[in-house]
């Protein structure tokens, strides 16, 4: 992982400039496209504690200003899911994982991603469970949705299963018109593209607008 890849602004200076796009005057300004209320903030993921430091201080600060702002953590949905879905088989799949990848480190990953594939992508999956959490928080909140923040948190644990591009795909227009900040651990290149973590091809068909 190359820290040239990265921005040399860091996570303080991409959370302030959010900061001041969703409190303006005329509303929520964190996307270019009329009534698209996504964004993502990328990070240099060796930053990952001092991103979340930075973002309870985000919190607080909306807080304050009269806002409501809910964390979506996407370590413990994929741990719920996985649990649901396979019981006692995720410790028994933790274990093969382990034995295969200590000869092999390609085999041991697609036993782990063929086996997941079917329970986390799609859909239904855990773009699926996003979804879920974000109808029962804007269902249950009694405040306005121009005043209310999702912060989606801890991609780190889909690498290197998954890419977060694939998610995404499956939250556009299912957010209940609430603006949503995915915290995305990778490079930002050129303008729409995104490494994850920094180590895959990056992406370059993003979308929401990037924070860095």
């Amino acid at each position: 992982m190359s820290t040239s890849l990265f921005s040399s602004t860091g996570v303080r200076a991409a959370l302030a400039a959010l900061k001041k796009d969703l409190i303006g005057e005329d509303g929520p300004q964190i996307s270019t496209m009329r009534n698209y209320r996504f964004a993502i903030v990328a990070y240099d993921p060796r930053r990952e504690f001092e991103l979340r430091q930075h973002t309870v201080t985000l919190a607080q600060d909306l807080k304050a200003a009269g806002w409501v702002v809910h964390s979506v953590d996407l370590n413990r949905l994929l741990m719920s899911r996985l649990e649901r879905e396979l019981g006692d088989d995720l410790e028994r799949l933790v274990e093969a994982e382990r034995r295969l990848s200590t000869r092999s480190r390609e085999r041991g990953l697609r036993l782990v991603t063929d086996k997941l594939a079917r329970l986390v992508e799609g859909p239904d999956g855990l773009a699926g469970d996003i979804v879920a959490e974000i109808a029962r928080f804007a269902r249950d909140s009694p405040h306005e949705t121009e005043r209310t923040l999702v912060l989606i948190g801890r991609a780190g644990v889909l690498y290197p299963y998954f890419r977060v591009s694939a998610l995404l795909r499956f939250l556009d227009g299912r957010t209940q018109g609430l603006p949503v900040v995915l915290l995305y651990p990778g490079a930002h290149q050129g303008e729409t593209g995104l490494s994850f973590m920094g180590e895959l091809e990056a992406t370059h068909d993003y979308r929401p607008r990037i924070y860095s």
